[in-house]
């Protein structure tokens, strides 16, 4: 397998894997417009030169856009094998070239999040366990910091204060979202959409910067949906998932 490094130069005519392809589309064009912003902070999207769900994208913790201190550190946003590449230690091929990369760039180690049994959108634990992370942090919600130090003194990252028991004061249905997920440029106006016409109060927040979402009363920043203070789910909802859950 051959991979290819994401840079302001080819961005623009390369597919970015966890989206179609057509660049038009608004899912494309939010991804595309985020990862161009955040390449000039240390951001690196590997990807398979294939055409398919085969990537990992990286980012010094300092400029992560999730609530945590990591400083030194190197925060895995995804990394995201699938379909027909899975099975083939592609995973493993990516895993190894950040390990590479951060240790490269004087990088203490590595940190993702997760959760103690596998969640949507979330890095599988029991692939983390088999390369050698653990859980350096909980928060309330059972959303989990995992970390690979690459030496034995290396202080282990650890969520701020902020997200460690998730809660919003906002009533209803509150939604915290960003750009980094493709999806959220379709599916939140859906949900949005659906929410208004089956009368549910419904408010997205979408997080626009490294230190809003820093700050963010959540561990997830992707995609982290409240009901009347209390956390849900950071699974993305489609109109017919979002009707489900309002019965």
């Amino acid at each position: 397998m051959d991979y290819l490094r994401i840079t302001k130069e080819n961005l623009e005519g390369e597919h970015i894997c966890c989206a179609i392809s057509n660049n038009k589309d608004v899912q494309v064009a939010s991804k595309k417009a985020w990862l161009l912003d955040r390449l000039d902070e240390g951001l690196v999207f590997l990807k398979s030169t294939e055409r398919g769900k085969c990537f990992i994208e990286y980012i010094p913790a300092e400029n992560a856009w999730n609530p945590i201190c990591a400083d030194g550190y190197m925060y895995i946003n995804c990394l995201w094998v699938s379909g027909s590449f899975k099975g083939h230690g592609y995973s493993n091929d990516l895993l190894n070239a950040c390990i590479a990369d951060s240790k490269e760039k004087g990088k203490k180690g590595l940190c993702i999040l997760s959760a103690a049994k596998k969640k949507p959108f979330l890095a599988d634990p029991k692939y983390l366990t088999h390369k050698g992370f653990a859980v350096c942090d909980e928060a309330d919600n059972g959303i989990q910091l995992w970390y690979l130090p690459f030496s034995a003194d290396a202080k282990a990252p650890e969520f701020k204060e902020c997200c460690r028991s998730p809660h919003t004061d906002e009533p209803g249905y509150v939604l915290y979202y960003t750009n980094q997920c493709p999806f959220n440029a379709k599916y939140v106006p859906i949900v949005e959409q659906t929410a208004k016409e089956a009368g549910v109060q419904f408010k997205a927040i979408r997080l626009e910067s490294a230190g809003q979402a820093q700050n963010a009363p959540t561990p997830v920043t992707t995609y982290a949906l409240f009901y009347n203070g209390e956390y849900l789910t950071n699974e993305q909802m489609n109109a017919a998932r979002f009707l489900k859950l309002l019965k």
